[in-house]
């Protein structure tokens, strides 16, 4: 399967380098580029593409608000950060937003092109470093140490609709591949964050990873 891209960056100059590197890998096709959050958006729905590259620091909007809005809007579409910002609070909001994979913009060719693979395939992929502050931010919350939580509270199915939460997808997606309608994905949803007390998309993948349910 040929990986279709979209290219967000403000920059010119980064978008092209971008299109050099990516553009000479046989699965992937440039579709698009934009250099807004609301260009984005208009590119997404022209071009219809797998995977996203999004920078943070968008003149507009920012990266994580464009994020939020295009999964909103198209859950099917992975979306992989790459930005200059490399702090716990940017990475923890661009994985409540609903992306996929988070590289800094430091980081080697080959670990963006990982990550893109991995997003195509449904797949979260967290750049090591960062990685660590997930582990280090799970071992710092309280509730989640204290309660001792496992997997035996959740059903079969809530642990089903947990791993394909915590690897990226949408509601939709998980109901399509479940035969259930996305309501009932909402419900099981719902009670999986009471069940585990969990707030957000961040807290359930760190769990899944502490678990062993994905890796980072």
């Amino acid at each position: 399967m040929t990986i279709r891209l979209l290219l967000v960056d403000d920059h010119a100059v980064v978008r092209s380098g971008l299109k050099m590197l990516l553009g000479s890998q046989r699965e992937m096709e440039i579709v698009g580029e934009a250099g807004s959050a609301a260009e984005a958006l208009t590119e997404t729905e022209r071009v219809q593409p797998n995977v996203i590259l999004m920078d943070i620091g968008l003149p507009d909007k920012t990266g994580i608000e464009a994020t939020r809005e295009i999964k909103n809007k198209f859950p099917e579409v992975y979306i992989v950060a790459l930005t200059i910002h490399e702090d716990e609070e940017y990475f923890f909001q661009m994985l409540d937003a609903g992306a996929s994979g988070y590289v800094p913009k430091r980081a080697a060719p080959e670990e963006l092109i990982t990550a893109i693979k991995a997003a195509a395939n449904g797949e979260v992929y967290l750049y090591p470093s960062l990685a660590k502050l997930l582990v280090r931010d799970f071992f710092g919350i309280e509730h989640m140490a204290d309660q001792k939580i496992n997997l035996d509270g959740l059903t079969e199915r809530e642990r089903e609709i947990l791993t394909h939460l915590a690897e990226g997808e949408s509601n939709d997606q998980i109901a399509t591949l479940l035969v259930i309608s996305p309501k009932t994905v909402e419900r099981h949803r719902e009670n999986i964050m009471r069940k585990l007390n969990l707030h957000s998309r961040s807290e359930l993948v760190r769990y899944a990873i502490r678990k062993g349910i994905i890796k980072a």
